[in-house]
């Protein structure tokens, strides 16, 4: 589900293009000021900004650069009332993709949006994601967040749970996990190794009270998914 973080000061326009863009299938999160869109930047990894200039407590161009600081990747597209060239010239140099100038069709809108992906996913590889609303693993851009917290792993630990992850519900044996994650590198380690680099990124990923990686004993391990213990 794409994401999409919808600043826009006006609430009436706020409502009815969170409810319109819902509908296409879009995960919506809201803000009607620069102070609550600044909050609300690290809560998730948007596809997506969908930014007016003109906030009651600040400007539009100075919240783009501070996206697209922690969100290179993220597009933006500004919306406004204003149609000077000077203030699109601005936009686009602050990291803005598009400028839509108000009044709008929110039709027309939702078909931009819709070609704009279309044509995104056909130029980008596809990426290998994990998401289970708390964990989120992007394992082909190497990012990990918890709780919309960055989370620092290894390259180990990443390769670790991409295995993980695409044997879910699995038991993988600790010969099949060292064959796998060390001896690719030519690098021969006990179990005793497995043992403390699992227990270690057990650490980083299970918040109290969620496990994602259950020991199977005389075995191995298998991932849960987060179920509740």
């Amino acid at each position: 589900m794409k994401q999409i973080l919808l600043v826009e000061d006006d609430e009436l326009l706020n409502k009815t293009l969170a409810y319109n863009l819902t509908l296409d299938g879009y995960g919506l999160t809201c803000a009607l000021t620069f102070r609550e869109a600044e909050e609300k930047l690290p809560a998730n990894l948007y596809d997506l900004v969908l930014l007016d200039i003109h906030l009651p407590d600040g400007s539009g161009l100075d919240l783009c650069p501070l996206i697209k600081a922690s969100h290179p990747d993220t597009l933006i597209i500004f919306l406004t009332a204003d149609d000077q060239e000077w203030e699109q010239v601005r936009g686009y140099e602050a990291g803005a993709v598009d400028y839509i100038t108000k009044p709008f069709s929110i039709l027309a809108l939702q078909r931009k949006l819709k070609a704009m992906f279309q044509m995104l996913s056909r130029r980008m590889p596809e990426r290998e994601i994990y998401d289970d609303g708390a964990l989120y693993l992007d394992f082909t851009g190497q990012t990990a967040y918890l709780k919309g917290e960055p989370l620092v792993l290894s390259a180990l630990e990443f390769r670790m749970l991409q295995l993980f992850c695409r044997n879910s519900g699995r038991v993988l044996t600790r010969q099949e996990l060292l064959q796998k994650l060390w001896d690719a590198d030519e690098k021969y380690v006990d179990t005793h190794t497995l043992t403390t680099s699992v227990s270690r990124l057990r650490s980083k990923i299970e918040p109290a009270g969620r496990a994602r990686i259950r020991t199977v004993y005389g075995m191995g391990y298998k991932w849960t998914g987060g179920e509740p213990e």
